[in-house]
């Protein structure tokens, strides 16, 4: 019988993050989930993943805290031996007008963002390293590759995990660890449900298939990324946008 594996997905307690981490559990991986909301229902998580016949190991920890990180991994990697893929998805927003944006709005997001993507890695690769295998996924965002009016923060921040996927994905290719980063367009969360229906159409006329991602269509690129069907794959940015950057 194959070995169990284990995916670590950051701010996997909702979003995409979670779709993510169920998608990865429908195919037998054990999950490892850090979140950082007092809101997060623990129970029910683990709940939902005891019903996919896999264990999850769920942990508080903010992504720029290096304590809690190296904790959340040692657990990890005393509960379940190993992490064989690692998916980057925790992030923030804080969109103003370059002009009205404080350097507070700035630096958090570039912190939990970016730095949060290299603290976290930082940790797992070492474990990836004495393997010699590996997959990393980070998630990036089209406007890291296109830009956006309003998001001059969120935008340098998922550039800047481009320029580190590529970097780190060149530093590990001779420990057989490959490093993707996907990048996704409009998806339909819960930031965009609120949206009006005048404003959903403009955003649907920006895109050439008409209508938003879903997560689990992000989800569906990054369980394939995480797997050996992409085995020859690294240093590479997929875009899932319904093709609105080409």
């Amino acid at each position: 019988m194959e070995e169990q594996k284990t995916v670590f997905v950051t701010g996997g307690s909702r979003g995409i993050g979670k779709e993510v981490a169920l998608k990865f559990a429908d195919h037998g991986y054990n999950v490892v989930i850090n979140y950082v909301s007092d809101k997060t229902d623990v129970e029910s998580l683990q709940k939902e993943f005891e019903e996919k016949n896999v264990e999850a190991l769920i942990l508080k920890a903010d992504v720029t805290d290096i304590e809690g990180i190296q904790n959340v991994v040692e657990k990890a990697i005393e509960k379940f031996g190993k992490i064989d893929v690692l998916v980057n998805n925790a992030g923030i927003t804080r969109d103003n007008l370059l002009i009205r944006m404080t350097e507070e709005e700035f630096d958090k997001v570039i912190e939990i963002n970016l730095k949060g993507t290299y603290i976290v890695t930082k940790q797992v690769v070492k474990y990836m390293m004495k393997k010699r295998s590996g997959s990393i996924i980070n998630l990036s965002s089209v406007v890291g590759v296109a830009g956006n009016a309003g998001q001059a923060n969120y935008s340098a921040s998922k550039a800047g995990i481009i320029g580190f996927t590529k970097s780190i994905a060149k530093e590990l290719a001779s420990r057989n660890i490959r490093v993707n980063a996907v990048a996704p367009g409009f998806i339909e969360t819960d930031m965009t449900k609120v949206l009006s229906d005048a404003v959903k159409e403009n955003i649907h006329n920006q895109i050439p298939l008409k209508r938003m991602g879903s997560p689990k269509e992000v989800a569906n690129l990054i369980y394939f990324l995480g797997t050996e069907e992409s085995s020859y794959i690294t240093g590479q940015v997929i875009n899932v946008d319904g093709g609105m950057v080409m």
